[in-house]
């Protein structure tokens, strides 16, 4: 038995979230937010982290050339998002034309993450990096809000009940 029931709503009576979260105060606040921390990261990687960089071992540049690389990369994924969601707000993109945009700059899932390298880097890197990562996985769980296909799931009965039945299965079927 399939523990979610897909309830498919009608457009008409539904607020469409994306629609209204754009043009929200909350998104202007995600917007500033992410688009100062890009700043903030290409400054300090242009100026004090690069000579932050030059002090540290070998195996510390290392660490550093590869994790600011991903932390551009995950800041680059963060801005084209923002400012695709903020043309949808101004009216210069339909939802649609945005869906298709989409396609071209993909918000991927967070890479592993190395704790050994984490902690040689300078604090200020281990911060951006932290705050990038936890803003990408807000921006990661809005767009699946904003992008879902008009189907709400609906439990049919609790989580835990599904997982301990799946439980006692697996160790009846053992014995």
């Amino acid at each position: 038995m399939n523990r979610f029931d897909v309830t498919v709503r009608d457009d008409q009576e539904w607020v469409n979230f994306g629609d209204t979260y754009v043009t929200s105060e909350s998104f202007k606040v995600l917007f500033r937010e992410g688009m100062t921390m890009v700043e903030e990261a290409a400054a300090y990687l242009d100026g004090v982290g690069r000579e932050e960089s030059r002090l540290m071992s070998r195996d510390g540049t290392l660490a550093y050339a590869n994790e600011s690389m991903r932390l551009t990369t995950r800041l680059m994924q963060i801005a084209s998002w923002l400012l695709l969601q903020r043309a949808v707000s101004e009216g210069e993109l339909t939802p649609l034309e945005a869906m298709q945009e989409k396609t071209r700059v993909r918000l991927t899932n967070p890479e592993t993450f190395r704790a050994d390298q984490f902690a040689i880097l300078p604090a200020t890197l281990q911060n951006l990096i932290t705050r990038s990562r936890r803003l990408h996985g807000r921006i990661l769980h809005l767009d699946g809000l904003i992008t879902a296909e008009g189907a709400v799931p609906v439990p049919l009965e609790s989580p835990v009940l599904a997982q301990q039945s799946l439980l006692r299965s697996a160790f009846c079927a053992a014995h």
